[in-house]
């Protein structure tokens, strides 16, 4: 943790659809409490996550500010990152998304709007470590939290094709939906240059500890270690998978014996006919490689 040293000119990046357009719901409330302590917004906010991203960036290249804030989910938290990563403009997180796992892993208040503000305009810095993934057909991605493939990824697939119900409730008819067809994979697994291969159900790579609104799937990750944390789910009976996957929520899952933990800096996946999300984010194709980037990210925290 860094001294306190409160922004002066922020850019806020907005998400208008996120979280069923929380994220623009939400923005005046952010912009109102931020000025009342002092501090100059410009907002970011396009007709699309991309268009805000645009505006964002342009507004960047002027020079003249102090932090990007995220008033969305974990979708405008990781196009955040994209912009500020391996920087010195810190991140802020106004978390007002569907699942808010980052600002979960960074303890940033949940459903006070004002409160999670008041965390930026304090001023207190943590650097944190980055994830970076990087698909086979050269698509890549920085990411604060978890990337996953396998079971998990396939269901972000088709979760993202469905149109209805909204929310946690799409996401998880998708479990219900993808457990039907799912079989499990081939992993070729390589940490570090060692290989760790094996069938699986699931594989995640987490710089932070959870996904999809409280999912503590790597539950061992620390995301200023210099270290990425790799969970491992073999081959499981479909009965078994869903004994075992509502533990997830208390990270308890890993003490099944189908579930192992690695750590290590640099990773490669590989399997079949497999994409990679990295912050809930479509990254590409299988193989990828997944490397820790220390300190890449300066966010901010409530103080200690």
């Amino acid at each position: 943790m860094t001294g306190a040293n409160p922004p002066r000119r922020v850019i806020l990046l907005v998400n208008p659809t996120s979280g069923g357009g929380r994220g623009g719901r939400n923005a005046p409330i952010a912009v109102q409490r931020l000025t009342e302590r002092g501090i100059e917004v410009v907002e970011a906010t396009g007709t699309s996550a991309e268009a805000s991203s645009a505006m964002a960036r342009a507004e960047l290249a002027e020079g003249n500010v102090d932090a990007v804030i995220a008033c969305g989910g974990d979708g405008t938290v990781n196009l955040a990152v994209q912009l500020v990563a391996g920087t010195q403009i810190p991140l802020g997180i106004i978390p007002v998304g569907t699942g808010d796992d980052n600002a979960r892993t960074l303890d940033i208040p949940l459903n006070d709007v004002a409160a999670a503000a008041d965390v930026i305009a304090a001023g207190h810095v943590r650097e944190l470590d980055l994830g970076h993934v990087e698909a086979a057909g050269g698509e890549a991605r920085w990411f604060l939290g978890v990337m996953s493939s396998g079971f998990d990824s396939l269901v972000n697939e088709r979760a993202n094709r469905m149109r209805w119900p909204g929310g946690k409730a799409r996401y998880l008819l998708a479990i219900v939906a993808e457990l039907s067809v799912f079989r499990p994979l081939p992993y070729t697994v390589e940490i570090d240059g060692v290989h760790h291969d094996g069938v699986a159900m699931l594989v995640a790579v987490g710089n932070g500890v959870s996904y999809g609104g409280g999912m503590k799937v790597c539950p061992s990750a620390v995301p200023d270690d210099g270290e990425l944390s790799l969970t491992f789910l073999g081959r499981v009976s479909k009965p078994t998978f869903l004994k075992v996957f509502p533990k997830v929520f208390s990270g308890t899952h890993t003490s099944h014996p189908a579930v192992t933990e690695h750590t290590g800096k640099t990773i490669r996946l590989d399997a079949p006919d497999q994409v990679a999300y990295a912050d809930g984010e479509r990254v590409g194709a299988l193989p990828v490689t997944v490397e820790v980037r220390p300190a890449a990210l300066r966010a901010f925290v409530p103080s200690a």
